[in-house]
């Protein structure tokens, strides 16, 4: 699961990359306005972020250089309507990873954005394993040994990003900003009852658990 933001003013079709997306099991923000989506990179963190070109508020190479100067490093797609060569180059050059031209297929939309989410350093594929648990993402499938387990789909979420993110130790605040939409209200004690559940789903009895309890910190997947 990637936690994507799509910043695109064109309603319906901001509505339709979401429903694309949410065939790929991402986690999708929409911001129709450039000033909206200015602020919210600069305080959450995205795995990927697709930008529209002509925004109403700031503009969205506009938005794509501040990112970029201020050291964002997810991969950016460009969407627009241009198509000259030029306007390409200022694309890239200003820090775009890819750029895609309006209209476009979904099925072309969501191999770009395959593509992107494997560029970044330490990607770990489609197939995760921890211990006896192993994840596999295309098919949306946690395993422990032979025995599939069913997640919830926030359970799957939690439990894929702490398995990309072995050994590191998350507050629950951090968990709260990758894992569920900015928009949600779910507090720390969601959080805490969300785990309580993927524990008793995924542990086996008697053996130690793999998500761990920093106290006073937050919580790890120990590898």
């Amino acid at each position: 699961m990637a936690k994507v933001l799509v910043v695109e003013d064109d309603v319906m079709l901001g509505k339709m990359v979401r429903d694309w997306l949410s065939l790929e099991h991402h986690q999708t923000e929409i911001c129709t306005d450039g000033s909206e989506a200015l602020s919210r990179v600069k305080v959450y963190d995205y795995d990927l972020l697709i930008l529209d070109w002509e925004l109403p508020g700031v503009a969205g190479i506009d938005i794509l250089r501040a990112y970029r100067s201020r050291g964002g490093l997810s991969p950016v797609l460009m969407l627009t309507g241009r198509t000259s060569v030029d306007d390409k180059e200022i694309g890239l050059d200003a820090g775009a990873d890819d750029y895609l031209t309006k209209p476009f297929h979904a099925k072309e939309l969501t191999a770009r954005l395959r593509a992107l989410l494997r560029r970044p350093e330490g990607y770990l594929g489609e197939n995760l394993k921890a211990g006896e648990i192993t994840l596999d993402r295309a098919n949306y499938r946690v395993c422990r040994g032979q025995e599939e387990i069913k997640l919830l789909p926030k359970e799957f979420a939690l439990l894929e990003f702490l398995m990309r993110n072995p050994n590191r130790v998350f507050a629950p605040e951090a968990l709260l900003n990758r894992v569920w939409s900015t928009e949600s209200e779910a507090t720390v004690e969601a959080l805490t009852t969300c785990i309580k559940r993927l524990r008793k789903k995924i542990e086996t009895e008697g053996q130690p658990s793999i998500i761990k309890t920093v106290h006073g910190v937050g919580y790890k997947l120990e590898v």
